[in-house]
């Protein structure tokens, strides 16, 4: 079976010789082509190839066609990345300033005619052509409620939503709103077949139950009631979400679910059941630290909790630079192995 094969055997409870086993390996790239980040992140060949060789060195399910996560907003007027090369690009320069900026953002007709696009789409391209029709190819969407911390700050962002204009926030969100149905569409036509809606305001470590119910639940589902939600991953940047699981599922139809390391597995599991993709999700912030064998005794606890019933994803979160290259070796032979169903 193809990795995408066992993927969709994993989501549909049918059988398959082992679990499906995701790693994200994205400022890796960069090093592997003896770039610095901006040098790598310049061109779509250069991410598509940094992909690849990952994976054909690693031999896990996915690659990713994410460069950074403010490749976004250059699509919305961003105009300076801050690189480094020991960590994870960001955003330098914020589109907006003030809140008279919220009514001069605009929402591109054509994502795919933006210059910013381009590299992107080359990319896709070649990713799709050299593996699409055989392993996941991820794209990262951010969802309406999270995208104004990249236009403006968390800081600035926070004070909008909990004490600013009731009208100027809305705006601003049903502009992000509108955003993201032209990029999930755009993702879906250039081939990506997993799609991560990165959604931190889903999870009640960052809101309380009160405004997840009444604020993140209702733009989520403006989200994603026009393009649906096949191939969607819901994912809340790391931070656990099990007491939300039911509630999403019922409101949204989401039916994977992407955990976080702080999550309990087994709960979780329990919630989703047969119903829909448990992702355990190992820690690899402290894969940092740890040696081969401890990284390996944890996929195995991950995996013999989440394998038995099927339904089950090994996966992994950002795979800090500084994790050393035994460890990963370690972590996806495990997985593999006690991923297995022989």
């Amino acid at each position: 079976m193809t990795p995408l094969e066992i993927l969709a055997a994993a989501i549909n409870g049918q059988p398959a010789p082992r679990i499906p086993v995701f790693c994200n390996l994205l400022d890796q790239g960069a090093r592997e082509l003896g770039m610095s980040q901006k040098e790598y992140y310049s061109r779509g060949e250069n991410v598509a190839e940094g992909q690849l060789r990952m994976r054909a060195r690693y031999g896990y399910d996915n690659v990713w066609s994410l460069f950074y996560v403010g490749k976004e907003v250059e699509l919305l007027g961003c105009r300076e990345i801050l690189f480094d090369d020991n960590g994870s690009p960001n955003v330098a320069d914020f589109v907006i300033k003030s809140y008279d900026d919220i009514a001069k953002l605009e929402i591109p007709d054509d994502l795919t005619a933006h210059p910013a696009w381009a590299e992107t789409a080359k990319c896709l391209k070649i990713l799709k052509d050299e593996v699409g029709a055989t392993h996941s190819l991820c794209a990262y969407l951010t969802a309406s409620s999270t995208l104004p911390a990249l236009l403006m700050g968390m800081e600035k962002w926070m004070e909008l939503l909990m004490m600013g204009p009731a009208d100027v926030r809305d705006e601003l969100l049903r502009k992000c709103s509108d955003f993201y149905h032209k990029e999930v569409a755009a993702f879906r036509a250039a081939g990506a077949n997993v799609l991560v809606y990165s959604t931190p305001f889903g999870s009640t470590s960052f809101v309380g139950m009160k405004r997840f119910q009444t604020f993140s639940l209702p733009w989520m589902k403006r989200d994603l009631e026009p393009g649906g939600v096949n191939n969607i991953v819901y994912y809340c940047g790391m931070a656990p979400f099990n007491n939300v699981i039911d509630q999403v599922r019922k409101e949204l139809g989401i039916g994977v679910y992407y955990l976080s390391p702080m999550a309990d597995l087994a709960e979780a599991k329990a919630i989703v059941g047969q119903q829909g993709l448990t992702c355990g999700v190992i820690d690899d912030i402290k894969m940092i630290h740890w040696t081969p064998e401890e990284t390996r005794a944890e996929v195995k606890r991950l995996c013999e909790i989440g394998k038995p019933g099927g339904h089950f994803l090994f996966g992994t979160g950002v795979m800090p630079l500084s994790i050393p290259e035994a460890n990963i070796h370690a972590m996806l032979e495990a997985a593999f192995e006690y991923g297995s169903y022989a």
